[in-house]
């Protein structure tokens, strides 16, 4: 990121550059910044080639720590400076210019700086005479351009002389772009070779720099392929070496990067604490990318918990129009979630434009997954003699791509819908292999999940808990638990962001699976005391403490 030749206009301001590099080495970045206004200011007036590289160095500081809308107008200003007599060093700036728009979520911002070049001349990819190699952020950002216009055949055409260059090349920043392409491109596979040739690029030169920036689009590559185990590896390392380095942006993109993975495993203290220390660096700099992973993190593991409201309710104003709408490269990916969640919920949205809305993106072809997950979505929303084929058309999409993760979520999505039209067989085949599934990739809330759904399927093999309670659903005895414990509706609602309606629903088929007629029946029976069950209706109103049935 940052040039060890500084073009110095005396030794006054050669020290002043060497010490800003030291202060920023050191994570003092706001002495470093400091010192870098004055060493632009300690050289002569018509010294604007210093100038420009002090402006350039402030810029790619306060990228990596630092509010990047600061960071992209300094950029700007620096690339501007730097054009008339340095190419090179426009380009560079102009690079993390669209970075910095990237991080902010301001699509126009990055459309913009992906149009302009260090001569302003349209962007048509790398300089007739110049491999993708040798200039990989020209190549990038013309694949880029047309990806932001939603023209993914254009931008494969644009992105793929960057893949074939990457073959023959050792450049830990040339194949970082080339590991981004393929991941623009939908290869995941790609993603994870090249970005794995990167690190052990940088790592075999010594060069410290791009190691965080690597590490962060590998684990996000892991994570698309449902590698939870390697993500989390690897997102580790990198905030570890982002908080060597002083890089604050990016150690909070491996933090929501972390949030992601707990969010799957049932971890929900490390979730949150993740989430909560990616926040509290990406709301003062405007990560907005950083703070909708985030957030999403939070909404999957709530989903995972079958707390389906709060997941939906946590999602919504990420993905629709409106001043909350989260970063535009996760608005897709996110949709799912979000169909999945608010029809669990039973919520009355209609979310039938979130699907068109997602089949759009999958006809684009930049994901592989998106087919199957499109299909799991028109069957999550579909009329009731439709579901069956269209839960058996997306397990067939699925065997045609990589993603262990989606997969299971479709089979334990069809095995719930098939346990509740009262198909156990069918049920516990379709359950089983989520499990299997969901083992594999170490997603152990999900397995967890889709154990109690087995064992409500009827499988003794699902675990040690085969009584009348274990065939619940995970929503279900927490609904039950807490109704025991004396709560009211109202008061069950609130503890798990329910509706009370949502509530009442849940209770009557508690009440009808476990045989019970009253509040105080279900309490024996959660305690245990099934001796007492035939009896216990005399004492409602003291074990209840006078509130009575609100079932």
């Amino acid at each position: 990121m940052y040039d060890q030749t500084a073009d110095t206009g005396g030794d006054r301001a050669s020290q002043l550059f060497k010490a800003a590099e030291r202060a920023r080495r050191g994570g003092q970045t706001r002495r470093a910044l400091a010192l870098l206004v004055a060493a632009a200011h300690s050289t002569a007036g018509d010294n604007a080639a210093l100038r420009a590289r002090a402006e350039l160095r402030r810029g790619l500081l306060l990228l990596s720590d630092g509010p990047v809308a600061d960071a992209h107008q300094t950029l700007l200003l620096a690339a501007e400076s730097l054009g008339s007599h340095d190419v090179e060093g426009a380009e560079q700036a102009l690079a993390a210019a669209a970075e910095a728009a990237w991080a902010a979520g301001d699509l126009t911002a990055y459309l913009q700086t992906l149009e302009r070049t260090a001569d302003e001349t349209p962007p048509a990819g790398p300089p007739e005479g110049t491999s993708a190699a040798a200039a990989p952020w020209g190549a990038f950002r013309a694949g880029m351009r047309h990806v932001v216009l939603v023209d993914f055949a254009r931008a494969a055409q644009e992105l793929e002389p960057l893949l074939a260059a990457a073959a023959r090349t050792q450049q830990p920043d040339a194949l970082l772009y080339a590991g981004r392409a393929a991941l623009v491109l939908g290869d995941i596979a790609a993603a994870r070779r090249l970005l794995g040739r990167a690190l052990a690029a940088a790592g075999a030169q010594g060069v410290s720099g791009p190691t965080a920036r690597i590490l962060e689009f590998l684990a996000y590559a892991e994570l698309r392929a449902g590698f939870h185990h390697q993500a989390r590896a690897h997102a580790e390392e990198g905030l570890r070496a982002a908080r060597r380095l002083g890089q604050r942006n990016i150690g909070a993109q491996h933090h929501a990067l972390l949030a992601l993975v707990f969010s799957l495993v049932g971890a929900d203290s490390a979730t949150e604490h993740h989430a909560k220390a990616a926040l509290s660096v990406a709301r003062p700099h405007g990560l907005l990318q950083v703070s909708t992973m985030a957030e999403w993190a939070r909404a999957r593991a709530d989903l995972g918990h079958g707390r389906a409201e709060q997941a939906a309710i946590r999602l919504a104003p990420l993905l629709r129009p409106g001043p909350r709408r989260g970063h535009f490269g996760l608005w897709m990916l996110a949709v799912p979630c979000l169909v999945e969640a608010t029809v669990l919920a039973g919520l009355d949205e209609d979310v039938t434009d979130m699907v068109d809305l997602y089949a759009e993106w999958a006809a684009l072809g930049a994901d592989p997954q998106a087919v199957a997950q499109l299909t799991r979505l028109r069957a999550l929303t579909a009329r009731e003699e439709d579901c069956d084929t269209l839960y058996q058309r997306a397990l067939a999409q699925h065997e045609a791509v990589d993603g262990q993760f989606e997969h299971a979520r479709t089979l334990l999505s069809y095995g719930m819908w098939l346990r509740r039209r009262r198909r156990p067989l069918e049920a516990r085949q379709q359950l089983r292999a989520a499990l299997v599934g969901f083992e594999r990739c170490g997603a152990l809330l999900w397995e967890k999940r889709t154990r109690s759904e087995l064992r409500a399927a009827g499988d003794s093999a699902a675990g040690d808990d085969v009584s009348a309670l274990g065939r619940l659903t995970p929503q279900q005895q927490r609904v039950a638990g807490l109704v025991a414990s004396g709560a009211t509706n109202r008061e069950v609602a609130a503890r798990l962001s329910l509706s009370p309606r949502t509530v009442d629903h849940h209770l009557r088929n508690i009440f009808s699976q476990l045989d019970v007629r009253s509040r105080v029946e279900l309490a024996l029976l959660m305690n245990g005391d099934r001796a007492e069950r035939s009896g216990g209706s005399g004492g409602r109103e003291r074990l209840t403490g006078g509130r009575g049935r609100d079932a």
